[in-house]
């Protein structure tokens, strides 16, 4: 492992380092980095919704891209956490995931460089379905496979410095596309491709980590044990209302673009908004998952109010009349994507931390499949709001994203 990777993962006061600690971490980086770029380069709020326009499609299909990726890689996890705790070893579970999720986006630059319009439209929301289940399998179990592999005070170092490395190579994808080498829709169905193969790669770095033998559970347990953590894990109920809560930070950026795109502002170019993403997380996932390891509850706490503050002056920036002058949305888009990014770091970290070794699947499927139904609860409420205009959406959700971090405060501590 070189050095400064071996600095940044493993700066702790647990002891050594050994041998097996350092491959688990290198394939750890490998597979992550690759997955987080290849959902960077196949974002479906940024680059699909670009694609299907330049496609033809009617807009209604871009407008199902983002529910039907977020909710169906939520929803299904409480079915898959199932699977999952009858599986001996349960990185097998990531790896398929994550190559079919590679085949899909292998298949959907097909569909683009054969169909247009309508047609077009349909096979690439029926293949990105088919992706989100399969990314449904990978979220419910990286958890559980983390928690056995890498010791509880360097998880937030490994994603977080996968979170960057992953962003740097988005940021590249982002500056090619302003400055005009790719701009070309080609060059968009060949950025799809590429995340495919990442997928396809990052299966095949996974497979190969060493994972202890987990006791399989029986199919009549499992739903006992699902009803039993609902019922007594009080703090466990009230993570999932805090991740429902910060949700908001996902669901704002669209609206926030609204506020620009009419006159053709920075951010109505796909590479101006790759770029504000890449960006917020290249320069803050391994910080963010650094603090989440000595205190996740506060780094939810902080993000979700750095949330609200972005959307309370984007809101602010409507107001002063301001918000159409170059820059100034750009620049509190960036902010609230730091936020988002101190949000996911944070909820990943703390969920792995506050379940045993034989809760990690349930929890994450539980967690999961309930904010599958709270996102579309919000993504309803806040369509509904846009009614009235982007700026009564924002408002919503920037008091959601402040409660939701009130609420973190609450969150009970982590034992060492």
């Amino acid at each position: 492992m070189p050095t400064f990777v071996k600095f940044l993962i493993a700066e702790d006061h647990s002891g050594g380092w050994s041998k097996e600690d350092q491959r688990a971490a290198r394939l750890h980086v490998g597979a992550l980095s690759l997955s987080k770029l290849a959902d960077g380069l196949l974002d479906p709020k940024l680059v699909l919704s670009w694609l299907l326009g330049a496609l033809g499609a009617p807009a209604a299909y871009a407008g199902m891209l983002v529910p039907i990726r977020e909710a169906g890689a939520l929803l299904p996890q409480l079915l898959l956490g199932g699977w999952l705790g009858r599986m001996q070893h349960r990185r097998w579970m990531w790896v398929v995931g994550s190559a079919v999720q590679g085949a899909a986006a292998a298949l959907i630059a097909i569909v683009a460089l054969v169909l247009e319009g309508w047609q077009a439209g349909l096979g690439i929301c029926g293949l990105l379905a088919v992706l989100a289940v399969a990314r449904a399998a990978c979220s419910v179990s990286y958890k559980d496979i983390l928690g056995k592999t890498v010791a509880q005070t360097r998880r937030g170092g490994v994603t977080g410095l996968a979170g960057s490395l992953s962003a740097a190579g988005v940021l590249v994808f982002a500056v090619l596309m302003l400055t005009g080498v790719l701009r070309s829709q080609a060059a968009v169905i060949g950025a799809v491709a590429l995340a495919g193969l990442c997928w396809g790669l990052a299966a095949l770095v996974l497979a190969g980590l060493s994972e202890e033998r987990s006791t399989p559970e029986t199919v009549e347990g499992i739903g006992q044990r699902y009803l039993k953590i609902l019922r007594e894990d009080a703090n466990l109920r009230r993570f999932v209302l805090v991740r429902g809560l910060l949700v908001s930070a996902a669901l704002a950026p669209p609206y926030m673009v609204m506020l620009t795109a009419q006159d053709g502002g920075a951010l109505g170019t796909l590479g101006a908004l790759v770029l504000a993403s890449s960006g917020a997380s290249l320069l803050s996932s391994y910080v963010w998952g650094r603090m989440s390891d000595h205190n996740s509850p506060k780094v939810l706490a902080l993000a979700g109010a750095l949330s609200a503050l972005a959307m309370v002056a984007a809101i602010a920036a409507v107001g002063l009349g301001v918000a159409q002058t170059p820059g100034v949305m750009p620049t509190i888009l960036f902010g609230l994507m730091l936020a988002y990014h101190g949000i996911r770091q944070a909820r990943s970290v703390y969920l792995v931390d506050i379940s045993e070794e034989d809760r990690r699947g349930p929890n994450a499927a539980l967690a999961n499949t309930a904010i599958g139904v709270l996102l579309l609860v919000a993504g309803g409420v806040g369509g509904a709001l846009s009614i009235a205009g982007p700026v009564l959406a924002l408002a919503g959700f920037a008091g959601m994203a402040g409660m939701g971090g009130l609420l973190a405060l609450t969150l009970r501590e982590v034992a060492d």
